[in-house]
C-alpha cells in the first residue's frame, strides 16, 4: 500500500511538472502586448497601445521608427502567415509540407514570380522613401525572428526561421496577383469545350460581355486542339487544403454627401478572400508627426492595401480583367529545342530549378520558355496534350512598381495624390474605391490594360503565335474605367462588368450582376444614409436575382404532376424574397433545386472532371439566370438519350423532384426542418488543423452562418452533389467609415487580430463576425491611451 501511495505521489509530481512546464511554454509563446523592448536602429522611443481587440496603435517620432515597430508587432502576431505567403511564389511549400505539394511549387516557379521579384529588387533605388520604410519594416520582423519566441507551427513542421528580405515582399504581392486565377480555370476549359462540342455550345455560356446586365457606370469627362488542363485545379486544391487565402471578389460603395443624412461621405468596403486562420488582414494604426493611417496589411507587406485617416479613405475590390493569355506553341519537328516564331524558328529557353523537399532529397526540374512565357506542359504532368501551351502574364511582362504605389497611396493627403499613385499598379487588376472629408467620391479600375484586336477572343488558347502578339500596346491610364464625383452621387463595385469608356468594353472574368443589382437597388432611391443603415446594408443577405430565377423555373413546371405536398412547397417558394437567414427553408430548397438544374443541363455533355472545372469558374455563376430564359438552348437536351430530345420543362420538372427527394432523405418529411443553418456553414481552417487531433486547437469553427454566394454578405461556396455548402470565401473585413463621425467608424475581422493560437485575440471577433456586428476603429489618441488594454514600448538599443 505504501508503495502504491509512493507511486501515486511520484506520478502526481510528474503530472504537476508537465502542467507547469506546459503553462510556462504557453506563456512564453504568447505575443508580448506590454512591457518594454529594445529595438535596433530606433532614433527615439516608439509607444504601442493595444486596444481591447489587440489592434496596435503605434506612435513614433519618425516614419522609419514607426514602421520598424510595425514590423516587430506584425511578426509576433503573424510570423507563420508571413512565412507561408513568402514561400508560395518562390516554390517553397514542399520544404514545409513534403512531396505532395511539389506540383504546386513547380507551377509557381514556372510562372516566374520569384524571378521577377529578384529582378525588381535589383532595379530598386534603395534611397527612395518606399524602400527605406520597407527595409525598416523588415528590420522589425527580423529582430522578432532573432529575439522573439518561435511560433508553434515552426516546431510542428520542423522548419527554421530565417530573415525576410525585399524579395519576400514582392513574392507575397506576386502571389496576390496570381490568386485571382480565373483565366487559368476558364481559357483551357472553353478551348476544350469548343473543340469537343462545337461553337454552338458556347453561345449561351455568357463568355462575352452582356451590355444589358447591371454595369458599373463610368464618369470621366477627360478620358480618352484538345487540351486537358488540371494545373489550376490541382494548384487551387493544394492552396485551399493548406488554407492559404485566394483573392475572390469584393464589394465596395462610397456614398456622396448628397445621399447621406449628415451631408458627409460614407465609405464601405468588404473584400472577399478565401477564409483561413489567421484571417488575411492585420490591422494597425500608425501615427507620426508627418504620417497617419489606420490600415489593413498583408502578412509581410509594409504598406496597407486598405486604409483611412481623418481626411480620406480607400479600399479595393478585384477588377477581374483578363491579364493572362495562353498560346499553342509549335515545336520544330526537326529540332525539338526550337519553336515557331513568326515565319522562322526560335530556341526554347530551358530553365533549371531545384526544390527543397521535407524529409527527402531536393528535386531538380526543368521547364521551357518562349518569348510569350513558360510552357506549362510537363510541369508535374498537370497539362497534357500533343501541343505545348505557353502562358503570357501582365504581372511578369511589366515593370513592378506596386510597392511604390502602395506607399504613395498610404502617404496621400487628398484625392489627386491617390489617383497619381494608381498607374503604377499593373497587376492584379483592382478597383480602387475612394472617399474623403471634402465630399469627393471616386472609383478607378487599376491595371495595365492593352489593346485587343477585334479578331481576337482572349478566352481561348491562341491558335497562332501571330494572332495576338506578346508585345502589347498598353493603354494610358486615362482610358481605364473610372468615375469621379459622378452626377448620381455614389460609386460602387461588385466585381461586375464596367460600362464602356471611349467605346471599349474590356474583356474579363466578371462576376454576375447579382450583388451589383442589389447594391444599386438599395443605394439609388435612398438619400438619408447613415453609419447604421450602411452597416445593415453591408450585412444584407438578400439576392436581387435568385427570386427571378426561381420564378422562371417555376413557371415551366407542370403542376398537374405535383403531389399536394410538392405543390404546397412550390407555393411557399413563390413568396420567397431571396433572403438567406439561418431559419430560411426556401433558400435551402432553391439552392438544391438550382444545383439539380445545373447538373442536368451540363453533366451529360461534360465529364465529371470537366463539370467540376466548370463549377470552379465565375462563368458557372453567370450562366444560370440567362439560360433559364432560353428554352431552346442546345444545352437543355440530354445527349445521352439518343432517341429523344428533352425540353426545358422536362429537365426542370425532373430537377425539382430530385431536389425534393434528396431533401426528404437528408432532413425528413417535415419541410420546416429544411433550414439554411443545416446546410450552410463556415470553418476558418489552419494548415496544421488538417491533423484531426489538432483541428479544434488551430481551426475556428465550424459554425452555421447566414448569407449566401452572390448576395452582399457574400459567403461563397461551390455547388456539389451532397447539398451541404461549406463556405470557402467571404468578407475578409467589413469597414464602414463615416466622415461625419470619423471617431466612430467601424470594422470587424472574421476571427481575430492574432495568428498566434495562444493569444487571447486569436478568435475573439469570430462570434461578432457571425452576428454581423462591428467594433470601433479608434483614431483619437486620448481615447486610445485611456482605453488601452496594454502598452508596449520600444526603446533604442
Amino acid at each position: 500500500m505504501k508503495k502504491l501511495k509512493k507511486f501515486g505521489l511520484v506520478l502526481l509530481v510528474i503530472i504537476s511538472v508537465i502542467v507547469v512546464a506546459g503553462v510556462i511554454f504557453m506563456t512564453h509563446m504568447k505575443p508580448d502586448y506590454s512591457g518594454e523592448k529594445q529595438l535596433s536602429n530606433l532614433s527615439e522611443t516608439v509607444d504601442v497601445y493595444y486596444d481591447s481587440y489587440g489592434i496596435p496603435h503605434i506612435y513614433g517620432q519618425t516614419e522609419e521608427d514607426a514602421f520598424r515597430a510595425l514590423g516587430y508587432v506584425h511578426a509576433q502576431d503573424r510570423l507563420w502567415q508571413m512565412e507561408l505567403l513568402r514561400r508560395i511564389g518562390r516554390g517553397g511549400l514542399s520544404e514545409v509540407f513534403g512531396k505532395d505539394v511539389l506540383g504546386t511549387d513547380k507551377f509557381f516557379l514556372s510562372l516566374g514570380i520569384d524571378e521577377a521579384s529578384n529582378q525588381t529588387v535589383v532595379e530598386l533605388d534603395l534611397n527612395t522613401e518606399s524602400v527605406k520604410l520597407s527595409q525598416a519594416y523588415l528590420d522589425g520582423i527580423n529582430q522578432f525572428i532573432e529575439d522573439g519566441p518561435t511560433p508553434i507551427e515552426f516546431y510542428l513542421t520542423g522548419i527554421d526561421k530565417s530573415p525576410f528580405t525585399l524579395v519576400d515582399i514582392h513574392n507575397t504581392l506576386g502571389y496576390m496577383s496570381f490568386s485571382f486565377a480565373q483565366a487559368h480555370k476558364t481559357d483551357p476549359f472553353l478551348t476544350n469545350l469548343k473543340n469537343a462540342l462545337g461553337a454552338e455550345y458556347l453561345t449561351d455560356l455568357e463568355i462575352d460581355i452582356d451590355p444589358s446586365s447591371t454595369l458599373i457606370q463610368n464618369h470621366n469627362p477627360k478620358a480618352i486542339d484538345t487540351v486537358r488542363n488540371t494545373v489550376i485545379t490541382s494548384v487551387t486544391k493544394t492552396l485551399e487544403s493548406l488554407h492559404i487565402p485566394l483573392f475572390e471578389g469584393s464589394n465596395s460603395w462610397v456614398i456622396g454627401p448628397e445621399k447621406t443624412k449628415s451631408g458627409k461621405v460614407i465609405f464601405a468596403n468588404d473584400p472577399h478572400i478565401g477564409f483561413a486562420q489567421p484571417s488575411v488582414w492585420y490591422e494597425a494604426h500608425v501615427n507620426t508627426p508627418n504620417y497617419e493611417k489606420y490600415g489593413y496589411h498583408l502578412a509581410g507587406v509594409p504598406f496597407p492595401l486598405l486604409a483611412h485617416d481623418r481626411k480620406l479613405a480607400y479600399g479595393m475590390t478585384m477588377f477581374e480583367n483578363d491579364d493572362v493569355d495562353f498560346y499553342f506553341e509549335e515545336t520544330n519537328l526537326n529540332d525539338s529545342t526550337q519553336y515557331k516564331n513568326g515565319d522562322g524558328w526560335a530556341a526554347y529557353e530551358f530553365v533549371n530549378k531545384s526544390i527543397k523537399v521535407k524529409d527527402a532529397e531536393a528535386v531538380d526540374f526543368t521547364f521551357k520558355k518562349t518569348k510569350r512565357g513558360p510552357v506549362l506542359n510537363g510541369i508535374a504532368n498537370q497539362v497534357s496534350g500533343d501541343r505545348p501551351i505557353s502562358m503570357w502574364w501582365t504581372y511578369t511582362d511589366v515593370k513592378n512598381e506596386v510597392i511604390s504605389s502602395l506607399h504613395e497611396m498610404s502617404s496621400a493627403t487628398d484625392m489627386a495624390a491617390v489617383e497619381k499613385a494608381l498607374p503604377k499598379i499593373h497587376a492584379p487588376g483592382l478597383n480602387i474605391m475612394y472617399g474623403d472629408a471634402k465630399g469627393n467620391v471616386a472609383w478607378w479600375a487599376t491595371a495595365k490594360l492593352y489593346e485587343i484586336p477585334d479578331s481576337i477572343h482572349t478566352k481561348f488558347v491562341q491558335e497562332s503565335p501571330e494572332a495576338f502578339p506578346a508585345e502589347r500596346r498598353y493603354l494610358p491610364f486615362a482610358e481605364n474605367p473610372q468615375a469621379k464625383n459622378p452626377p448620381w452621387n455614389y460609386v460602387y463595385s461588385a466585381n461586375n462588368q464596367p460600362d464602356s469608356i471611349n467605346g471599349k468594353l474590356y474583356p474579363g472574368y466578371y462576376l454576375p450582376e447579382n450583388r451589383a443589382k442589389r447594391i444599386v437597388q438599395l443605394l439609388e432611391p435612398k438619400n438619408d444614409w447613415d453609419r447604421t443603415t450602411v452597416g445593415e446594408m453591408i450585412t444584407d443577405v438578400t439576392s436581387a436575382v435568385d427570386p427571378g430565377v426561381l420564378r422562371d423555373l417555376a413557371k415551366v413546371l407542370d403542376v398537374k404532376n405535383l403531389t399536394k405536398e410538392d405543390f404546397q412547397i412550390l407555393d411557399r417558394l413563390n413568396s420567397w424574397k431571396g433572403d438567406h437567414p439561418l431559419e430560411s427553408v426556401e433558400a435551402t430548397i432553391f439552392h438544391r433545386w438550382e444545383y439539380e438544374v445545373i447538373q442536368a443541363i451540363f453533366m451529360d455533355e461534360l465529364k465529371v472532371e470537366q463539370f467540376e472545372e466548370f463549377l470552379s469558374t465565375h462563368m458557372s455563376k453567370r450562366v444560370i439566370a440567362p439560360l433559364v430564359n432560353k428554352p431552346n438552348s442546345v444545352w437543355w437536351d440530354d445527349v445521352k438519350t439518343k432517341d429523344k430530345k428533352e425540353t426545358q420543362a422536362e429537365i426542370v420538372q425532373a430537377a425539382f423532384q430530385d431536389a425534393l427527394v434528396s431533401l426528404r432523405k437528408d432532413f425528413g418529411p417535415n419541410v420546416n426542418d429544411w433550414t439554411w443553418d443545416k446546410v450552410h456553414s463556415i470553418e476558418h481552417g489552419h494548415p496544421i488543423g488538417q491533423v484531426a487531433a489538432l483541428r479544434s486547437f488551430f481551426n475556428v469553427g465550424p459554425f452555421p452562418i447566414h448569407g449566401s454566394r452572390e448576395v452582399i454578405n457574400n459567403l461563397g461556396f461551390r455547388y456539389n452533389s451532397e447539398g451541404y455548402y461549406k463556405v470557402g470565401s467571404g468578407p475578409s473585413t467589413r469597414r464602414v467609415i463615416d466622415f461625419s463621425d470619423i471617431e466612430n467608424s467601424m470594422s470587424i475581422l472574421p476571427t481575430g487580430q492574432s495568428g498566434n493560437p495562444f493569444s487571447k485575440h486569436y478568435k475573439d471577433q469570430a462570434q461578432m463576425f457571425l452576428n454581423g456586428e462591428f467594433r470601433k476603429m479608434m483614431l483619437n489618441k486620448d481615447e486610445i491611451i485611456d482605453k488601452a488594454d496594454s502598452k508596449l514600448s520600444f526603446t533604442p538599443q
